[in-house]
């Protein structure tokens, strides 16, 4: 996984489904969910520098919690350094229209001035990388060097999570855009459904 990968992954997670950062919202546990037809492609330019070129996600479903094995590789063909902004759109399908979620403390359709701050405060520098991307090499913080990247297949456990009241049913479209000095960096869509008791 490449460090645009790494960096937008963990920011759409962060985003979308971190408890840390929800404040008043009403959050509901899960105690049973399942995300249902997970996909991704990217939608930068076709010279962008940041490029996923496979990521691979199994079961379908995934449950929550559960187990979840996956696989990625990518590249980028320049330095991923602070100040890397990121900009998140979150849509969710209303009666057959996608409704855009607005920013609301740092929830949903949200501008991140530094991405690679928020890395931090996810995972404090001087910390090891978490499993598996310590096992395999791989970066969680900036600068993320020019090159390619690889995840070879991993397996994962997804705890219990307490979601915000509108994320627990529906279907969702995700996209990050990650950006550095006013210039696109790379893009990545993901789509899913969940379903939650």
């Amino acid at each position: 996984m490449d460090g645009c990968v790494t960096l937008t992954v963990v920011l759409l997670v962060a985003a979308v489904l971190s408890p840390a950062n929800c404040g008043s919202f009403r959050l509901k546990r899960v105690n049973k969910a399942q995300i249902l037809g997970f996909d991704w492609k990217n939608c930068g330019q076709p010279d962008a520098p940041a490029v996923l070129k496979s990521l691979n996600v199994s079961p379908d479903p995934i449950a929550i919690p559960g187990d979840l094995t996956a696989s990625a590789s990518g590249s980028t063909s320049v330095e991923l350094a602070a100040p890397l902004a990121v900009n998140v759109t979150l849509e969710k399908e209303v009666a057959g229209f996608w409704v855009k979620i607005p920013c609301v403390e740092e929830l949903g359709s949200c501008h991140y001035q530094d991405g690679c701050d928020i890395l931090n405060q996810l995972i404090p520098p001087g910390q090891d990388c978490p499993e598996p991307l310590h096992t395999y090499g791989l970066p969680c913080h900036c600068p993320f060097k020019a090159g390619s990247y690889s995840l070879p297949q991993s397996d994962f456990y997804l705890p219990y999570v307490d979601l915000p009241y509108w994320l627990t049913n529906g279907n969702y479209r995700v996209q990050g855009v990650l950006g550095s000095g006013g210039k696109e960096l790379g893009c990545l869509k993901v789509a899913l459904s969940i379903h939650s008791d």
